[in-house]
């Protein structure tokens, strides 16, 4: 725990949290002159972007809940000097599916040829790759508008519209529930459910929901870099955050681990921030306060009325494999398949119909999910030991399981849940995933789950949802502000995902509340 800090002290800025937002407007304010005090409630720093070695006595450090980096701005790697690594997947994407009988799948990635010849092979044409090409090269055209936008303040509505000057491409992601675009564009049931996926991640919905809740999903997980692409970061999760808390200490910043804000009074011109640790209690005054923790809780800490309730819709797993398992599928080598995401029960009509059960109550009777090995692109979470055996890393994420499902006994669905979403995968296997699975150092299988209410109980992520809450349009709306981060407290900031263009990996809300500080003081 980091030595409290002195409590006659005032800050020109407090920020509640060291998760990866916080700490990065941590070292954009402190490299800009201003003292600044973090105030983190664990023991370390980093939040949900962690690396962890989950299982006794096993040497192996996974990201143990977000898992993949996108949405970082190369901005602000440059800005901070952040000493950080990603590496490109080789292949985007491995899809299993028996068709006529026979095991094939969908291999997306490895250059155009293979990725041409896959869809013909699955298809029986060359039409379904002709449409995917459109399909993203439409999308590659509003990630390459819209990403550089993030990190600039808002745009209104009609300014970002300009900005992509695509009305084909506002109407089928702005306008239109986006199933309506991948119904249009492609005619096969599996291709349809890939390219839906990116809407469902972390977001209960249907690809036609009238809230677009699904379109604001897929927007983030498209645009990307301006891409979209999707990479490991190399060392684990914990080494980009590692990188952050050492850049703003670097600059002058405090990060008092240890540290629980329990109340924050702000009256427009100053603030002061009640916090708890071993020590007892303190208060940390301040000219700024910024909340890197979900809007709940910056309601519990002001007063104020709590906004509408969140809640997650996905399962975590984490797992350590002696070796990795073989495929069904001939044709697919599984250091391929595995090293891209590999997508289970995801065809369209399998979405829908999962969706359509855990609407009515009940876990999905085909759990979908996607896999990926990070080993296979980044061996340096492994010790040398395990690398040299051949061991290897799965992390899974599971679609369309509310937070509601699990109320009545959490311990229960979660474990009726893990073993439905194995056993889709093992239809895919000429081998059960348990004969794979290594064993912890008490003899246990390397495999741990988390559901959303497990996410809630140890991140405090509202109802475990990713995202704090719904994710939002990327454009200014009725009392966003100006960066995206202010609240209807003078003084008060909101520099978590729930922001206005948060959600991910990706530091933008920090960087946006450090740059509205900034603007303020100047003003």
């Amino acid at each position: 725990m980091t030595p409290p800090p002195s409590t006659s002290r005032s800050y020109d800025a407090v920020i509640v949290g060291g998760g990866h937002n916080g700490l990065v407007a941590a070292a954009y304010l402190a490299r800009a002159g201003r003292s600044v005090l973090v105030l983190e409630r664990l023991d370390h720093t980093g939040g949900a972007a962690v690396s962890t070695a989950p299982f006794a006595g096993v040497d192996a450090r996974l990201s143990r809940y977000s898992y993949l980096v996108s949405l970082l701005p190369r901005k602000i790697v440059r800005d901070l000097g952040l000493d950080i690594r990603v590496r490109a997947r080789t292949v985007s994407s491995y899809t299993p599916v028996e068709r006529a009988g026979r095991p094939t799948g969908l291999l997306v990635g490895g250059g155009e040829r293979r990725t041409r010849e896959s869809f013909a092979r699955l298809t029986g044409s060359q039409r379904e790759y002709a449409a995917w090409q459109r399909f993203y090269a439409m999308t590659g055209h509003v990630a390459q508008r819209v990403f550089p936008t993030l990190t600039e303040p808002l745009p209104t509505r009609d300014e970002l519209r300009r900005r992509v000057d695509d009305e084909t491409a506002w109407r089928a992601l702005f306008e239109e529930p986006v199933g309506v675009a991948i119904e249009e564009h492609f005619a096969d049931d599996l291709v349809r459910g890939v390219a839906l996926t990116d809407a469902l991640i972390g977001t209960f919905a249907d690809a036609h929901d009238p809230s677009l809740a699904q379109n604001r999903c897929f927007l983030y997980h498209v645009i990307g870099g301006g891409t979209g692409a999707w990479n490991v970061p190399v060392g684990g999760m914990g080494a980009l955050t590692d990188a952050l808390a050492d850049a703003a200490r670097a600059a002058g910043a405090v990060l008092a681990t240890g540290h629980e804000a329990v109340r924050i009074d702000a009256d427009g011109h100053s603030a002061e921030v009640t916090f708890r640790s071993a020590d007892g209690e303190g208060v940390a005054a301040a000219r700024h306060v910024l909340v890197n923790a979900s809007p709940r809780e910056l309601a519990a800490l002001t007063g104020d009325a709590p906004p509408a309730p969140a809640e997650g819709a996905q399962l975590k797993v984490n797992m350590l494999l002696t070796r990795l398992p073989r495929l069904r599928d001939p044709d697919t080598d599984p250091r391929e398949a595995f090293a891209g995401t590999f997508h289970v029960a995801e065809g369209y009509e399998q979405l829908a119909a999962a969706h359509a059960g855990a609407a009515a109550g009940e876990l999905p009777a085909a759990p979908p999910s996607e896999i990926y090995c990070h080993s296979l692109t980044d061996p340096t979470i492994l010790g040398p030991g395990l690398a040299a055996k051949g061991m290897h890393t799965l992390t899974l994420f599971g679609l369309h399981t509310p937070a509601r499902l699990f109320a009545r006994d959490n311990d229960a669905v979660r474990e009726e849940l893990l073993q439905s979403t194995l056993a889709q995968l093992d239809a895919h296997l000429a081998e059960p995933l348990a004969d794979c699975l290594a064993t912890d150092a008490d003899g246990r299988p390397c495999i741990e789950a988390r559901s959303p209410l497990d996410l809630e109980r140890d991140l405090r992520l509202p109802g475990g949802n990713i995202f704090h809450r719904e994710l939002s349009w990327p454009h200014a709306q009725e009392g966003t502000g100006h960066w995206g981060v202010e609240t209807g407290r003078a003084g008060v900031l909101l520099c978590g995902a729930g922001a206005v263009r948060g959600g991910g990996v990706s530091g933008v809300p920090g960087h946006n509340a450090a740059m509205a500080v900034l603007e303020q003081d100047r003003a």
